[in-house]
């Protein structure tokens, strides 16, 4: 059984437009303890008012799950870059997570068993080997080497770190035919993130549980 409580944790839920997160929206009347934040995480004056909002509210778990696809798949190959989309790609997808754990370093010592976890992608992977992408691919890939380095140094304030592949997922993102729903990617990132400590800290996780090559 998954033994993490998101019930009766409190959650700040961040999202660009918060007037236009319908279904977020909706879980307010039903979810004691939600509330919901607008920020754009790439944008260092965006993310100084959050912590305004959060203040110096303990966190346990921080979850890195913003991030773009980049340019549209024509615009960024070896022959054709939008280098202005791949460095916003970068912005949001590696830069921006590490801007979060500077942000909320102090919030998540103040927490109980603290964990950051970024939701990244296995076509960042050395080991995956595929063409395209190349904005997408190579930002997944620093936000892995971002989060393996960040690992070393929080476990000294006895935070852990995880990297996980959320899997092909039915979101707008993920299209139509992806191959997970998302309660079940979600289910499993869950268990995932219940089995995070400072002792398996660094890691590249797959939704599933298993381990990723890098």
């Amino acid at each position: 059984g998954l033994a993490l409580d998101v019930k009766n944790r409190i959650l700040f839920a961040c999202c660009r437009e918060p007037d236009g997160a319908t279904e977020l929206q909706a879980l307010i009347s039903s979810r004691k303890g939600l509330t919901i934040h607008g920020v754009r995480i790439a944008e260092a004056a965006s993310v100084t008012a959050l912590i305004k909002q959060v203040r110096a509210a303990p966190i346990d778990i921080l979850i890195n799950n913003a991030g773009t696809c980049g340019p549209p798949p024509h615009r960024q190959s070896l022959s054709n870059m939008d280098f202005d989309g791949w460095a916003e790609t970068f912005a949001v997808n590696t830069m921006a997570p590490l801007r979060m754990v500077q942000a909320f370093r102090e919030n998540l010592k103040a927490g109980t068993n603290p964990r950051v976890v970024t939701i990244t992608s296995q076509m960042g992977a050395l080991a995956w080997k595929t063409p395209g992408m190349y904005a997408y691919c190579s930002s997944k890939s620093a936000v892995n080497k971002v989060m393996q380095m960040a690992a070393i140094e929080l476990a000294k304030d006895g935070i852990a770190v995880c990297l996980i592949h959320p899997g092909w997922v039915r979101t707008d993102g993920g299209g139509a035919n992806a191959d997970l729903s998302v309660a079940a990617s979600a289910y499993g990132i869950m268990a995932v993130i219940e089995k995070t400590t400072v002792a398996t800290t660094g890691r590249f996780m797959k939704w599933d549980g298993e381990e990723h090559p890098w």
